[in-house]
């Protein structure tokens, strides 16, 4: 009997130890996708200070993206990049396509870029007195480069809400982090995989 239970004991270390080491293992290989934030923001046509002719017909949207590879040993393939501007979060005042390129490991990328927009109702947004709300959604594909290879591509559809004020620039100082607002796949397998060793663990 001493000996089925010794058996026993050691079969289970066996696949403890193993389930413990193939998550370890999953948690240092899985990619990561990257984030991306709004650093700079403005619109010169709501600009209050400004009354020039110039500044009310220049309907452009200027601003910078950032994107962050936060993955210290993976470089992540970008699709194209489609990025839409709304107006009050529903009304699409712009579109943007930015190219497709390779980021290294640990590194950031900036795009500065500028949209004409198209369909924004001026007189309501200068009649609202500085405070105009906008809304920028990015969607592209990513995947990982693990030393030669590339993972699947992943979806990244992320988005993030923009306050200009009365001077025709983004209200907050710190850049703005694009969301997803929904757990993606991964953490939702990772909570499940802990949760399992944690029970065995108790057991």
């Amino acid at each position: 009997m001493a000996g089925d239970g010794d058996c026993a004991r050691c079969c289970f270390s066996f696949v403890f130890t193993s389930g413990l080491a193939a998550l370890f293992l999953w948690l240092s290989l899985r990619p990561y996708k990257p984030t991306l934030y709004i650093e700079d923001f403005s619109v010169p046509a709501l600009n209050l200070s400004d009354n020039s002719a110039a500044a009310r017909n220049n309907h452009t949207i200027l601003f910078k993206l950032t994107l962050r590879n936060q993955m210290k040993d993976k470089g992540v393939g970008y699709a194209n990049i489609s990025l839409v501007f709304l107006y009050n979060s529903t009304l699409v005042v712009a579109n943007h396509t930015l190219p497709a390129f390779y980021q290294g490991h640990g590194k950031t990328a900036h795009r500065k870029e500028a949209v004409e927009a198209a369909g924004l109702p001026w007189v309501e947004a200068l009649a609202s007195n500085g405070s105009v709300r906008f809304r920028v959604r990015a969607a592209t594909r990513v995947k990982s480069k693990i030393m030669l290879w590339f993972t699947k591509s992943h979806a990244l559809l992320v988005a993030g809400d923009v306050e200009v004020g009365a001077s025709g620039r983004k209200v907050k100082k710190k850049s703005i982090k694009l969301k997803s607002g929904v757990a993606g796949p991964h953490s939702r397998w990772l909570r499940m995989g802990l949760a399992t060793l944690f029970t065995f663990f108790i057991l």
